[in-house]
């Protein structure tokens, strides 16, 4: 197996094209946390759902969750839904 390895032409292996950087969300701001915040009410609603409607990142939009269920003003549900508590 290893002879037929081998004859393989380096010059056929492509280098990286560059190093690869990771997108970062960076934290949101506080215009981002009052719009994701008013996107919820005391109805469940699926956290993708939420995503789609602010326009901002999952990454975001769980840190600002996350900040809610922290503070006791968020409740999780079954199916990856969330509602604000009452």
């Amino acid at each position: 197996m290893l002879e037929q390895i081998r004859p393989i032409d380096p010059r056929a292996v492509r280098a990286p094209a560059g190093r690869y950087a990771a997108a970062t969300a960076g934290e949101p701001d506080d215009a981002a946390r009052r719009h994701i915040a008013a996107l919820l009410g005391p109805v469940p609603v699926a956290v993708d759902e939420i995503v789609r409607q602010s326009q901002a990142s999952p990454a975001a939009v769980q840190m600002v969750l996350l900040e809610l269920e922290l503070a006791g003003r968020l409740e999780r549900h079954a199916g990856g839904r969330v509602s604000l508590s009452l």
